[in-house]
């Protein structure tokens, strides 16, 4: 049953305020739809939605919460960039990135953190 269901991304905020700024500002999305001052969902290609909603967890996690699929991903990357976006560098056990990015089998991939300390990445498909 659950493979014919949509999925919701949920990210963590500890300042709501601040996240919406950032979302709007650096990332160019604006809330679809805000439940409450502390709920924002806001919507992506194809149907895709994610939450980000107000707690004091933001930020604890050390793992990819969300991530973006993209087909155009240096051009992406740039833009990105171009806002203010840190793309973090990483050198693990298969995985290192150089200037930000990852290159594999599986394509391209690059990381960030958004103004709550959350874990997003861009990645080519």
């Amino acid at each position: 049953m659950l493979k014919d269901l949509e999925i919701t991304a949920v990210l963590p905020a500890k300042d709501i305020g601040r996240a919406r700024t950032y979302y709007r500002d650096v990332l160019g999305l604006e809330p679809a739809e805000a439940a409450d001052e502390d709920n924002l969902m806001y919507r992506c290609g194809n149907g895709t939605t994610f939450l980000l909603y107000q707690t004091d967890n933001a930020g604890t996690a050390k793992n990819t919460q969300m991530g973006w699929g993209t087909k155009n991903f240096d051009a992406d990357v740039e833009d990105l960039r171009s806002r203010g976006v840190v793309f973090e560098e990483y050198d693990f056990p298969g995985l290192k990135t150089e200037n930000g990015v990852a290159t594999s089998a599986m394509g391209k991939a690059a990381w960030f953190l958004d103004s709550e300390g959350n874990i997003l990445g861009l990645f080519e498909n």
